[in-house]
Order: C-alpha cells, then structure tokens, then sequence
C-alpha cells in the first residue's frame, strides 16, 4: 500500500511539472493510507518557515480541469449544461478515459468520491443523523454511482476559477487542507503580462457558494473549444482573463507544522454536508429551532384561535424566522443565545389579553406600536437602534419567556432520541474517525448541537448575555443540498 501510495505521488508530481504547475520546494506533500473511504489522506505541511507573502504555488488555469479545458466541452456546451452540473459531467468524462485523460495523474490521487451524508444509506442517517440538522437530507435525490461520486468531489473540492472558465478542478490547491478561521494560504489570480494580483474567489472552495448555477447554461457567445494539452494560451474570447493561479502565505507558518486553507467561517452541519467531516468545539457551530416547534409548544399552552391571531400580529411588525426552501427557523448561537425575533414571538403569545387587544388595535388603527412602556419595546426599529437595544431585550425577557425557552429547547431535544448526550459523548470517545467516519463525525455534529441546547437552557435560567438580532444580512444559514 505505501509503496502504491508513494507510486501515484510521484507520478502526480511528474504532472506537476509536465503541465507547469509549480509547487515550492519550501512544501512537502505528505501522502499517508486513508481511511476506508479515501485512497490516500494528503497534508501539506512547510519544510522551513513561511512568512506572509510567500507565493508557495503557481497553477496555469489550462491545467484546471473545467468544462472549457475538459476533452468534454463542445459536448458539455452543445448541451447547454451550466455550473457545477456541466463540470461534474465533465469530471466524469475523464474518469472515464483512464490514462487517455490529460489529469489521469492528478485524478489518481483523489478519493473515489467524498463521504458526505448524501451518499450514506437511509439506515446510516436515520441512525446516526436523528435530530440533526442534516436529519432532513434526501440520499435518494441522486441515482446514478458515477454521478453522484463525481457530484461529490465538485462539491468539496471545486474553486471558482474566473467568470470565463468558472468553477473548476484546481490540482494542488485542493490538497490544503481545511482549519475554521485559521487560514495560511490564499488562493489568487495573477496576471502573466502585468502580474498584478486579482482575487479569484476568496481562498474557498467553490462549494461554499449558495448557489451553484447547477440550471443555468452556459451563454453561447462564451462557446469556443480549447486544444488541450499543456499550452498555456487561453482562447480568445477569454478576454483579459489573467493565465495563472497563486496560493500565497497569509499568515506565518513554522517549520514541520500543516499549512492549511479555509473554506469559510462554517459550522459542523455544513463542513459535514458539502465536506464529509467535523471540527471538536467548532465556534461556527449554531443549532436551529423550527418554527413549527414553536407553534407546537404554543398549542400545549392556548387555543388554536389565540395561537393563529398572535402569530398573525408579529407577522404585522415585520417579523419572520430565518427561511430555507419551504421552512421556517430561528437561529440558535454557539453561546446559546436565540434571535430576537424568537423572543418578541414568545412575548406576544405570553401577553395578556388585554394588552394584546391593545397592542391589536394601535396596529388595526395606525399600523404602528403604542407608544406605551409595554408595547413600544416591540417595534423593530428599537431592536436597530444602538440606544435602546439592550434595554428592549432584557425587558423581552420575562419569566414565562423563559420558562418557554426552557420548553423549546426540551422540544428540540427530543428529536435527538432516547440517547443522552452523556451516551453520544461515551460513544465518541470509543469511535474513531479513521476506522468509522460515519459513526465519528455523526457524533461529533449531535454533540455540538446538544451542547448549544444545554446553553439555550443556561441563558433561559439566567436570562443574561447579550442577545444578538438578526436583521439583515444573515452570514449562517440552514444547510442547502449540493
């Protein structure tokens, strides 16, 4: 096996150099037997210090492999198959021609597909999933092997290359593996005329973006065909496109330690889903609180009249969860703190009748709140404002606010099973990432998320913190499908 492992090494490094990528002889690329899902487990790892600045690799674009570059692309284009679609048809292709394939070598090196949770049995997720985020995913939504293998590798390994080219395979940056907020290296753009830098992307794979394009095909006057081969001109209709890649030092790295990239500031639900793995005490982690428990807990407590018409009334103030597809969520942070859109919701149910029929009347009459101590803390404006923020939060937070914070974070433990988390925290410590992924990474997400419950619990206690609003721009979301 090390003798195998060492053979595809060499000979991806004979590719390297064939093809005019260029890798600093300050890196070693270190291959090791992966674990069952992964012929080899690569690292890149610094021979001697880098210092910011350091450019320790230059990648030609046309040895990317994207659906322009690919044997495939008048196919691909003649198809009109866009985004990410158009480049795992492409990948496949040149699996499919063995060592006739321009990165038959590079494409040796790479796992035969990731193990992300789409790719897990019906049994494997219902088992090790329950009460995830994740929980909700369809492993039937693809059906054909080689597609969703290669499916898998555009989704954890692609870049975006530049708008002519798009997303594609970048041999050697994808061997940097991933830390959360601690990036060493930077993938860029560089020009071959002027060498001056342009961003390409942001050091991220591709999978990070929202949206992929998988629909939208290729626009026609971007048709051409490439000739293949190691040629480093680009066609002419790439415009001022620049020709290479570069992965630049953004931090100091000491000798013998892992140089790593990031692929964003993401939480254990999203590295597990694009990526197949999970970060002990990732501080990105956040858990989220359907809407539909909270409707549910309302129900336990009132009448289906009382529940409709207070919903109906923070819908009036502008008011909404986080929205994904056809749900609805409130975000719960690392720290156990819920979005004040969550507690005004709580707080209007919790009103008494008669302020509620108040607070009813002065939106029926003025579409706006009273301005009463009781009722002015609602509007959303408040919550905007620097001055009065805090002192509205802490008024939201009343005792039956909290007793029903108490109750939803019961709810959401419950989807979790009959397990508790001190049972999930012993079978960790038994498992292994190597010998059982799956069952590893699994427990490491349920974790993560039951001890964000446990917070949730200690901040409904105490009622303190500070609350974090979330209106506008929210940068964590309910994990898409790839």
């Amino acid at each position: 096996m090390a003798a195998a492992s060492d053979r595809r090494m060499r000979g991806f490094n004979r590719w390297m150099k064939h093809h005019g990528v260029e890798c600093s002889d300050a890196l070693l690329l270190s291959a090791e037997n992966g674990d069952s899902y992964r012929s080899l487990s690569i690292s890149v790892k610094a021979l001697c210090d880098l210092k910011v600045g350091d450019i320790v690799a230059t990648i030609p674009k046309q040895s990317c492999l994207t659906v322009r570059t690919s044997a495939a692309s008048s196919l691909v284009e003649e198809a009109q198959l866009g985004g990410n679609l158009g480049l795992v048809v492409a990948l496949m292709y040149e699996k499919s021609l063995g060592p006739q394939s321009k990165w038959f070598q590079y494409l040796q090196i790479l796992p035969p597909f990731e193990p992300i949770p789409l790719l897990w049995s019906l049994s494997e997720i219902d088992s090790l999933l329950t009460g995830t985020e994740l929980h909700k995913l369809n492993p039937e939504f693809f059906t054909a092997d080689e597609y969703i293998a290669a499916k898998s590798l555009v989704a954890s390994r692609s870049f975006q290359v530049d708008e002519y080219h798009g997303s594609g395979m970048v041999p050697l940056a994808d061997l940097f593996n991933h830390k959360t907020a601690a990036e060493d290296v930077h993938f860029t753009s560089v020009s071959s005329s002027s060498e001056s830098d342009t961003e390409s992307g942001n050091g991220k794979r591709n999978a990070d973006d929202e949206n992929d394009g998988d629909d939208e095909p290729i626009s026609p006057q971007l048709e051409t065909e490439f000739s293949g081969g190691s040629d480093l001109e680009l066609s002419p209709n790439s415009g001022n496109e620049s020709t290479y890649l570069e992965m630049i030092i953004v931090r100091d790295v000491k000798a013998g330690t892992e140089v790593f990239n990031t692929y964003g500031s993401l939480g254990n639900a999203a590295l597990l889903h694009r990526y197949g793995f999970t970060e002990p005490d990732n501080p990105f982690d956040i858990l989220n609180l359907d809407l539909d428990i909270v409707e549910q807990w309302s129900l336990s407590l009132f009448s289906c009249r009382h529940s409709r018409k207070r919903m109906s009334v923070w819908r009036r103030l502008e008011y909404s969860g986080c929205v994904s597809e056809d749900s609805e969520y409130f975000e719960i942070s690392y720290d156990g703190e819920p979005q004040v859109e969550l507690l005004v919701l709580l707080y209007i149910m919790l009103l008494p009748d008669e302020e509620f029929h108040e607070l009813d009347l002065a939106l029926s009459a003025t579409g706006k709140v009273k301005e009463t101590p009781s009722l002015c803390l609602l509007g959303k404006e408040r919550f905007l404002s620097a001055e009065d923020s805090e002192a509205s939060k802490k008024l939201l937070l009343t005792r039956g606010v909290r007793q029903a914070l108490l109750s939803l974070a019961d709810a959401r433990e419950s989807l979790y099973g009959p397990k508790s988390l001190d049972d999930d925290i012993k079978s960790f410590t038994e498992s292994s990432h190597i010998t059982d992924p799956k069952l590893y990474h699994s427990l490491t997400l349920r974790i993560s998320e039951r001890r964000i419950i446990e917070r949730l619990r200690s901040f409904a206690s105490s009622g303190a913190g500070i609350l974090r609003t979330a209106f506008g721009t929210r940068k964590r979301r309910r994990v898409e499908g790839i």
